[in-house]
């Protein structure tokens, strides 16, 4: 079985962006042969996950997988709510991998991005409650976009 690569390789090099920019920070060319190589190998979980949330399958909203924001690639990526989904197995349970997901959380949280985590478990074990809990998260003033074409 071939193993994933560590998806916050290349180490995140500069300052953390200020509060709600972007635009120059979302999926750098220099991590894309990166990106498409994690998401050519999905964790079982995170190949669970992306089928019960492509397609906009979820109220409607778009989610990338693999997405990056700086030197940092997400799981799951909904520009529209500005909202990551991790999903955290084993290797996230030491005190190195923890610092790193929590300075991970933190640049997305200055870049306007909300973190949500959940173990691994959870997607194969209760999907219905992780998509609800997901769900909880989206904007309630905003209406789900619309397929182009679709009438108003």
């Amino acid at each position: 079985m071939k193993q994933k690569p560590d998806k916050n390789s290349p180490p995140f090099q500069g300052g953390v962006p200020a509060a709600g920019g972007g635009g120059g920070l979302h999926n750098l060319p220099k991590l894309k042969t990166f990106r498409k190589t994690l998401r050519n190998h999905l964790t079982p979980a995170e190949a669970t996950l992306w089928n019960l949330l492509k397609n906009k399958q979820l109220d409607g909203r778009k989610f990338r997988r693999q997405h990056s924001v700086g030197n940092y690639v997400i799981d799951f990526y909904c520009p529209a709510e500005k909202l990551a989904v991790e999903l955290d197995g084993e290797g996230h349970n030491g005190v190195a991998r923890s610092k790193k997901d929590q300075q991970k959380d933190l640049f997305l949280r200055q870049a306007g991005i909300l973190v949500l985590r959940f173990e691994n478990q959870v997607v194969c074990n209760h999907p219905e409650g992780l998509l609800a809990q997901i769900k909880q998260h989206f904007s309630r003033h905003q209406e789900p976009p619309r397929p182009s074409g679709a009438p108003p």
